[in-house]
């Protein structure tokens, strides 16, 4: 990395820290950098936090009401640093995602993030897309309330929407072994490429782009003139164009690159195991509280 070059910070892909921990966010920008350690080798590494160093802070969340509380943005935003908001946003469903707020409340978020830092700071996520059969024996899914988010987030001025398909990993099979005739289905391509395409219809009446977030397969089997896109949640290209300076465009190479991932070098500064996320989703892959 060129010295000129600053840093993205990711906050971040391992735990929700605009819901649970911004209060030990705050606290390490004032203490100017961040103790990292590697959820694989334990490796623990430094990473600046001071604006000088950091040109902007990507902020991945389910909840950003603590954030918008506490006023945090706005003691960011004049510290120096640049924000950017990936905000997920999926259908009111209980049994999916028992701990986060009502839908009704997470719009009004959006709203209140997209009139104090611009709907082009924001990225919403509908992530991911879950089948699942109930004892009843039918086949749902938690698509329900897209059109009426895609709604409210057009009338935002969001431009942008990512999402994916649930990945079955074998910790979510033994998290939902407990709950009585409950199992997640993985729908057949076809399935999934008619899915991307109702959603694609759904979103261009509304001037937003789709992306995918790691579903090369379904891109490269889709229509060629059809216009849904490989995501970048961490868009540096973007970043830039946003907010002007200097970051490097390399892919992460720490991502799933092979599946598509865009995403572009970041730093990420939360944990799985020390900072748990307590959402308790049923389809999460990152907290092991919820998984054992």
């Amino acid at each position: 990395m060129k010295s000129s070059q600053q840093i993205v910070i990711s906050a971040s892909r391992r735990t929700d820290i605009p819901a649970f921990y911004m209060n030990w966010f705050m606290q390490q920008i004032q203490k100017g950098s961040f103790e990292v350690i590697n959820p694989y080798n334990r490796k623990v590494t430094v990473v600046p936090a001071t604006s000088d160093k950091v040109h902007t802070i990507v902020f991945w969340s389910k909840n950003f009401g603590p954030f918008i509380e506490g006023e945090h943005g706005q003691a960011l935003a004049a510290m120096g640093y640049n924000l950017f908001f990936n905000f997920t946003i999926n259908s009111d469903d209980a049994l999916l995602e028992p701990q986060v707020p009502p839908l009704k409340e997470r719009l009004q978020q959006l709203d209140i993030l997209c009139q104090m830092f611009s709907a082009g700071s924001v990225t919403w996520r509908f992530d991911p897309i879950c089948y699942y059969k109930t004892k009843q024996g039918d086949t749902r899914d938690n698509l329900s309330d897209f059109s009426l988010i895609a709604a409210r987030a057009a009338d935002c001025g969001i431009g942008r929407c990512i999402t994916s398909f649930m990945d079955h990993y074998p910790k979510i099979r033994k998290r939902t072994a407990s709950i009585p005739g409950f199992t997640f289905v993985d729908p057949p391509l076809a399935t999934k490429q008619d899915i991307l395409l109702n959603i694609y219809r759904t979103l261009t009446t509304r001037n937003i782009d789709l992306f995918t977030c790691c579903e090369r397969e379904i891109l490269e089997t889709l229509p060629v003139d059809t216009g849904v896109g490989q995501s970048a949640c961490i868009p540096n290209r973007l970043l830039t164009e946003l907010y002007g300076g200097n970051l490097s465009f390399k892919k992460d190479a720490g991502q799933r690159i092979q599946d598509g991932c865009g995403c572009m070098v970041s730093k990420d500064i939360g944990s799985y195991q020390q900072q748990s996320c307590y959402h308790n989703c049923l389809f999460c892959y990152a907290n092991p509280a919820s998984g054992k």
